[in-house]
């Protein structure tokens, strides 16, 4: 393996212990925290043009299903609804995004993302594929971690490298 191998090969499992740590974390917190982290990805993300007032939690209770509302745009043009799952082990599965897509329509909303610490049945995933009228998108404990990591939310740099080459472009006449 050259050089550059190892260091993505190492990369890469460090990459993954961080993602396995990040889940623990998530599935120890209590709801209402994990809603607010679930919340502050998005931010981090760009919704509502990184504003924190771009952001709202619902209620502890009587949610009517919604666990946070998010403008999709800077201006607020439009508002995307939230659903977050802190599960341990089981996978969410479609009677529970289905009663999402149902509490989507109590709010006259048409977009809604989909947040668990766990994963998502074939069934569920193939339920949000077909629906015509609104848009939903999943995303399990794995690409939460992911995108965790890729924002900054939640962990720190610990150490940052460099790796450089000859400019080739440099050198010539």
């Amino acid at each position: 393996m050259t050089p550059f191998e190892k260091i993505s090969n190492a990369y890469n499992e460090i990459k993954d212990s961080l993602i396995e740590e990040l889940l623990q974390k998530l599935k120890e917190v209590d709801s209402y925290k994990f809603e607010e982290i679930v919340l502050d990805l998005l931010i981090k993300m760009g919704y509502g043009g990184s504003k924190e007032e771009a952001k709202e939690r619902t209620k502890n209770t009587n949610d009517e299903g919604i666990d946070g509302i998010i403008n999709e745009d800077k201006l607020g043009l439009d508002k995307i609804y939230i659903q977050a799952k802190r599960w341990k082990d089981s996978p969410v599965g479609r009677p529970v995004v289905q009663a999402f897509v149902g509490a989507l329509d109590g709010h006259g909303a048409s977009k809604g993302i989909f947040i668990t610490t766990s994963n998502f049945t074939k069934e569920a995933k193939e339920y949000v594929e077909r629906l015509t009228s609104k848009k939903i998108i999943l995303i399990d404990g794995y690409k939460l971690a992911e995108y965790m990591i890729d924002f900054n939310v939640g962990v720190t740099i610990q150490e940052l490298y460099e790796i450089k080459r000859v400019d080739s472009d440099y050198f010539e006449e």
